[in-house]
């Protein structure tokens, strides 16, 4: 009988010592548990509030580019624009990118400014590394593709300058490119850009041949 209490009494006593290390482990793990939660929820919340931030942007740049395209199209049909070029290629196939503020086509009602100046280094004739040369515009027609993109044609005359220009501006955007087409030689050159209203355009005007 002695013994037996005895057994028993050991097995009460494993157990006692047992019991406090498997309640701090069972603490510990849901203490762990509520801390990945709490960084899980934590992240969701996050990941929400992102999305709600990158849907509100995506909706303001497209209010943007809505209210540019609207405002380029009536500069375009009014012949009150400059298209103020980041890209120029030349005859030959070259293409350089260029500082908008000086490489531009300017349209304010019958006189047309193009200015071509893809050099930072030299001055150039203009000054500011290139040509200026002005205008009397003729001969303008503007149509509309059932595309949505709209020509704008005319043959510009002056002393620096004897060509034909078009101009074409992609639907629902401000985005345009133009080529111009000299009438005494064959020097094609094609210019990419933007089209903004006349008295927003930031342009710098070299000096006139």
């Amino acid at each position: 009988m002695k013994r037996i209490l005895l057994t028993v009494m050991v097995i009460v006593a494993g157990l006692s010592a047992i019991a406090p290390d498997t309640y701090a482990q069972v603490k510990k793990g849901n203490a762990r548990a509520a801390t990945r939660q709490e960084k899980t929820d934590a992240w969701h919340k996050d990941m929400a509030e992102f999305r709600a931030r990158a849907a509100q942007e995506h909706h303001l740049s497209a209010l943007t580019d809505s209210i540019a395209s609207v405002q380029a199209r009536a500069a375009l049909q009014n012949q009150d624009f400059v298209l103020e070029a980041d890209n120029v290629t030349f005859k030959n196939g070259s293409m350089v990118f260029v500082n908008s503020s000086t490489n531009f086509i300017s349209v304010k009602g019958n006189r047309a400014v193009v200015q071509i100046s893809p050099s930072n280094l030299a001055s150039g004739p203009n000054g500011v590394g290139g040509v200026t040369v002005d205008g009397t515009i003729s001969g303008q027609q503007i149509k509309t593709g059932k595309d949505g993109r709209i020509t704008l044609s005319m043959n510009v005359m002056g002393i620096g300058i004897n060509a034909q220009i078009e101009i074409y501006m992609f639907p629902d955007s401000n985005k345009a490119s133009a080529t111009i087409y000299p009438n005494f030689n064959s020097n094609t050159i094609w210019v990419s850009g933007t089209i903004v209203p006349y008295e927003n355009s930031t342009v710098f005007e070299g000096m006139s041949l």
